[in-house]
């Protein structure tokens, strides 16, 4: 008497992977997110690797994360995937301060946040 599986939270041709806790702010672990968003997994890569924004390595690792998903643990076609979803949240805030003048507390906050990238395998069109 097993437990029943798990239901999928993404379709047959789709496989995801989410990475928490990434030292940045969600608006800017958005752009990133939009440089990738929409494109082949392999052209999404090479971006990451060339981009000069410094979240993008830890971006790029959670892309391989989805990728070998998909090809592990859902039997997909590497080379038909592409990036259908990627998006970012808030996660945890850390509330640090400095004294200021005149008995003040300056308030400095240092966000965290996460990403859940999908990739999906479409098949290609033929032109014929």
């Amino acid at each position: 008497m097993s437990k029943d599986n798990n239901p999928r939270r993404v379709a047959e041709n789709e496989a995801r992977a989410k990475l928490r806790m990434l030292r940045t702010s969600p608006q800017k672990l958005n752009l990133v997110a939009a440089l990738i968003r929409g494109k082949k997994v392999e052209k999404a890569l090479t971006d990451l690797t060339f981009s000069k924004k410094r979240i993008s390595d830890d971006v790029k690792k959670c892309l391989q994360s989805a990728i070998a998903n998909a090809e592990n643990n859902h039997n997909l076609d590497v080379d038909e995937l592409v990036v259908a979803e990627a998006y970012c949240g808030k996660n945890l805030i850390m509330k640090r301060g400095r004294p200021r003048a005149r008995g003040r507390f300056g308030k400095i906050v240092k966000p965290f946040s996460e990403i859940t990238i999908v990739v999906r395998q479409v098949e290609e069109q033929s032109n014929g």
